[in-house]
């Protein structure tokens, strides 16, 4: 079902998180405290809007490490319903789109509830201080769309975050595929 982001209040404070990652560790909340700006995006394996920007993630999760940008995905589906977005294919998939950050695994579902997730992806940009500055699309590029896959919507929310100015005003939502809640 296509469904649009919540759209999280700007300045909300980044909610807590511990959960297992694809490469074997716990990672939290407080494991990017020295990062500048932290992304946390809600994604899962099957979700076609998210294969349609897989590469271009990917991409974006490299030039963000390399700024000093902390970048996290957490997959939130319930996987007695969706199996292929669990644990085992979570670190293929990992593999597969070439995704250096970590991507973590919310089975209570708790940490998407808090962030209020709705769909997959999902993006929230959070300050130095972890106040949320960004919440909403990638970019325009949607499957079928034949828009380019760019991530112009959230890179220019980073790029403004780190030279301490405001993203921009007119923040718009994601669509993809609702969170597949228990």
């Amino acid at each position: 079902m296509l469904t649009p982001s919540t759209m999280l209040p700007l300045g909300t404070p980044a909610p807590e998180f511990r959960l297992p990652g694809t490469a074997g560790r716990t990672v939290s909340l407080g494991d990017f405290a020295a990062a500048p700006a932290l992304v946390v995006m809600f994604i899962c394996n099957h979700c076609p809007y998210v294969q349609h920007i897989r590469g271009a993630l990917a991409q974006f999760g490299r030039e963000c490490q390399r700024r000093g940008v902390a970048v996290v995905a957490i997959s939130a589906n319930d996987v007695a319903q969706y199996p292929q977005d669990g644990p085992a294919e979570m670190r293929a998939e990992a593999r597969r789109a070439g995704y250096t950050f970590p991507y973590l695994y919310d089975e209570s579902q708790a940490v998407a509830q808090a962030y209020r997730a709705a769909c997959t992806p999902d993006f929230f940009l959070f300050d130095a201080a972890r106040r949320l500055v960004y919440r909403g699309q990638f970019d325009d590029s949607r499957p079928g769309n034949d828009l380019p896959v760019t991530g112009a919507d959230l890179r220019a929310a980073v790029a403004a975050t780190l030279a301490g100015q405001p993203a921009a005003g007119e923040q718009r939502p994601s669509i993809g595929c609702n969170i597949k809640w228990k």
